[in-house]
């Protein structure tokens, strides 16, 4: 994880440029100029590098996800059986 502004955009330079036109980095370069430009809180670049480090398992989450169904609202009562 890069430390500073400059560490994050030094990186981000430094991708492959098939890496760098994902829609993931594009917005991580866009918050982070706008830390930069307009002083904004560096939270939102760190988010959006985050986001965009993490951009694979995100996906696995949300398209792979074999998650259980939940059992609330489904146990029978006694008197049901």
């Amino acid at each position: 994880m890069p430390a500073t502004l400059k560490d994050a955009a030094n990186y981000i330079q430094k991708l492959p440029k098939a890496k760098q036109d994902l829609d993931e980095w594009q917005a991580a370069v866009e918050a982070l100029l706008l830390v930069v430009e307009l002083s904004g809180p560096t939270m939102m670049a760190r988010i959006g590098i985050l986001r965009a480090l993490n951009r694979n398992v995100e996906r696995k989450r949300t398209l792979g996800s074999s998650r259980k169904d939940t059992h609330w609202g489904k146990r029978k009562l006694k008197r049901d059986q």
